[in-house]
């Protein structure tokens, strides 16, 4: 059926997110909110944006300050670990009461002061990366060449406060392991008063050495990487206090986890690992995690001495999960850290209280005196923003214990101490301010987003993304004995009893993310398109996908392949049985990341379900990836190799009797091309037919115009495959 050119629309709106506000951050006192959005829906130059008495005010235009010059190599690598594909402005940090706002346009440090006066450009002593200014804005640190350095707002006394002692040693910086597998991608932190910083050292040295070229340009060198794979060394990362006054202090962590650190087949109890870091009212406060990620600690730090005292250290059998937003503390000192609830919930802990059972946390927000802000779920399909008022349950619990005390089976949780801010089906998430409450809203009919002011709508914040030619009109299904959550989507011409339909699978199915969610993002878009051209899309989130509690998660400890795979087998048959019109004869499977993995793997090991696979940027060999992200479910590769080759493809190269394409960007520094490579030369050797499509240049993330060709070529590749009496149609589509 002819459909509109959706595929080059999703690369010209950037997946759709173009014109969309992002980047949301509100002073202290919540007055003042500050945004990056683009100028359209196919514009790709981030603009700097003010919210303030219920009008929007532009800052900066990059186009108008003339400003020109390459990306610095390691603000590309910051780039490239977010994710981040826009031009111009695509980060900035302000002082307290966002009153001077930093940024960088092509490795220049740029200044604009929201309350007059034009953008302005700082001179520095080199290519800048992530400037941020002091709490009352009168200066800015930032990175440059490996060293951390100060300058004024207005430009003077430029000075280093650190500089790496060797090629392989940065100042501010945080290394590869801490910005792909931790969500950490800061190296320092301000003190209150503005006169000191916390500050991470990297040592790199000891990591090995990885090789990237590009083999469509050969005149151009290869780029080292340091990349630390499963079982070698990581880097070493150590935390310090480096004062404007010019002295500095180590902080004094501890080497090793110590009892009651849990055992088992591989245990190491060292410090491998700095997860967080910050400094509030009360001082620095930082987070250690153990190499087996079975130990995380949280340290006080005294900033004149250096010293260290545990305040919170959980531990667990499997892993630690790290919570996004946590640790942190409440004006009164009260610790909000991850805490597990009833033994199956991701929960919140504050001081003594804890958050409901059932009610999966995300992500802390932040606190707004002692009322803690945070993501979570009971419907796993949905995220909603929460509050937690952790006196209100103390009160109670201590009200408890004066009279009737505890019943039976009771615990100290905060049903009652809960409020949820966010309304209506959607993925919702917030940034906090004084009383006012930034709501950002993803819902089946797109993005929101909400000035709430003392708890009622204020005003909105313009989204100019562009609507999608194809819209998506999924059927959330819930599925067999596990409750798969699942999204259906089929052609919007096919008529229920008029003919099979073929099936193509569309799951990412791996730790982090979740594809089945009740809002319009841009795979929920691809799935419909795939649809209109004959297929019958299932989207399903199995065992391993967040939002199903502890248990949930666990399942893929020692095997990533095996139980993910179970439930999109489950899920397509128990689907088949809800619709009659799906061809079990006719499946195919594609994914990107983890979920190329799974399309790879799926072809391998249950030929008879899946008939062919397209699986992009597939981490074949599990070794090869990263310490922090495999060794957390599979072990030390020298202690556990059993679980490696189980869920290693290059193991099961052999296996492969259906059709399968596999593409991969020989740019892409996060799963190396070794892993295309590797895979491909088994499956050759075993004499196995398969297709390769390895894109020139490209990362982890495809950009513009080539994810427009890569939809098409995956969709003639399916169709060759599944269809094969049909010509191919990507001239037409």
């Amino acid at each position: 059926m002819d459909t509109p050119d959706l595929p080059r629309q999703f690369a010209r709106t950037g997946r759709f997110t173009l014109g969309a506000p992002r980047g949301l951050t509100l002073s202290e006192d919540g007055r003042r909110l500050l945004f990056i959005r683009s100028g359209a829906g196919d514009d790709r130059v981030g603009r700097l944006w003010l919210y303030e008495d219920g009008a929007e005010r532009l800052l900066v235009d990059p186009s108008a300050t003339g400003a020109a010059g390459p990306v610095p190599e390691a603000e590309r690598v910051r780039r490239e670990r977010a994710r981040e594909a826009a031009r111009g402005v695509v980060s900035f940090a302000t002082d307290r009461h966002a009153r001077v706002v930093a940024f960088t346009l092509g490795g220049a440090l740029w200044v604009v002061e929201p309350d007059g006066g034009a953008p302005r450009r700082v001179r520095t002593a080199g290519p800048v990366v992530d400037p941020r200014p002091s709490p009352d804005g009168t200066l800015i640190a930032y990175v440059t060449g490996g060293a951390l350095r100060v300058v004024g707002a207005d430009g003077t006394g430029d000075r280093a406060l650190a500089e790496p002692e060797g090629p392989d040693v940065t100042y501010g910086l945080a290394d590869h392991v801490a910005a792909e597998s931790m969500d950490r991608h800061r190296g320092f932190w301000w003190s209150p008063a503005g006169d000191a910083l916390l500050v991470a050292r990297v040592d790199a040295s000891m990591v090995r050495r990885w090789w990237l070229a590009d083999p469509a340009r050969p005149e151009l060198p290869p780029r080292a990487v340091r990349y630390p794979a499963a079982g070698t060394a990581n880097a070493e990362t150590s935390l310090h206090i480096l004062r404007l006054a010019g002295t500095r202090t180590e902080v004094r962590t501890p080497e090793r986890a110590g009892e009651p650190h849990p055992g088992g087949t591989w245990t190491d109890d060292r410090f491998d690992y700095v997860p967080t870091a910050a400094w509030d009212a009360h001082g620095p406060l930082v987070g250690l995690q153990t190499r087996d990620q079975r130990s995380v600690h949280v340290l006080a730090v005294d900033p004149a001495t250096g010293a260290t005292r545990t305040v919170g250290r959980p531990h667990d059998e499997a892993w630690v999960p790290l919570l996004p937003g946590a640790p942190l503390r409440t004006p009164s000192g009260a610790l909000v850290r991850y805490a597990a609830v009833d033994g199956d919930t991701r929960g919140l802990a504050v001081g003594e209280a804890t958050t409901p059972a059932g009610l999966q946390v995300h992500e802390v927000l932040g606190a707004v005196g002692e009322r803690v802000f945070f993501t979570a779920s009971r419907e796993p399909t949905e995220v909603h923003v929460w509050s937690f008022d952790h006196r209100q349950d103390q009160a109670r619990a201590q009200a408890q214990e004066q009279g009737l005390g505890l019943g039976l089976g009771q615990s100290r949780t905060g049903a009652d101490s809960v409020t949820r801010i966010s309304e209506g089906p959607g993925v919702h998430t917030a940034v906090l301010g004084g009383d006012t409450v930034v709501l950002d809203s993803r819902t089946p009919e797109g993005q929101t987003v909400t000035v709430l002011s003392g708890g009622e709508p204020a005003g909105r914040i313009g989204v100019l993304c562009e609507e999608p030619v194809v819209v998506p009109r999924p059927r959330h299904l819930t599925l067999g004995e596990r409750e798969l959550r699942a999204a259906l989507y089929l052609p919007s011409w096919h008529e229920p009893g008029t003919g099979k339909l073929p099936v193509l699978l569309c799951p990412y199915g791996g730790p982090g993310l979740r594809l089945v969610v009740r809002t319009r993002a841009w795979w929920t878009v691809v799935a419909q398109w795939f649809a209109e051209q004959g297929f019958a899309v299932l989207i399903t989130d199995g065992r391993g996908t967040p939002g199903r509690g502890i248990a949930w998660e666990r399942a893929v400890h020692g095997d990533q392949l095996t139980p993910v795979l179970d439930d999109q087998v489950d899920a397509l048959h128990a689907a088949a049985a809800t619709c009659p019109d799906l061809d079990l004869d006719r499946v195919g499977i594609r994914g990107w990341s983890f979920g190329g993995y799974l399309a790879a793997g799926a072809v391998l090991h249950r030929p008879d379900v899946f008939h062919a696979a397209v699986a992009g940027a597939a981490p074949t060999s599990m070794e090869l990836y990263d310490t922090h992200w495999k060794e957390r479910y599979l072990g030390h590769p020298d202690v556990r190799p059993e679980q490696y080759e189980r869920c290693s493809l290059v193991a099961h190269a052999h296996r492969l009797t259906r059709p399968l394409m596999l593409v991969h960007g020989l740019a892409d520094d996060n799963v190396f091309p070794a892993h295309l490579l590797r895979f491909s030369s088994a499956l050759l050797a075993a004499g196995r037919r398969h297709t390769v499509l390895p894109l020139s240049g490209a990362s982890h993330l495809v950009r513009d115009e080539e994810a427009a060709n890569l939809l098409r070529c995956e969709l003639d590749f399916l169709k060759t495959s599944l269809f094969p009496a049909l010509p191919a149609t990507s001239a037409t589509v």
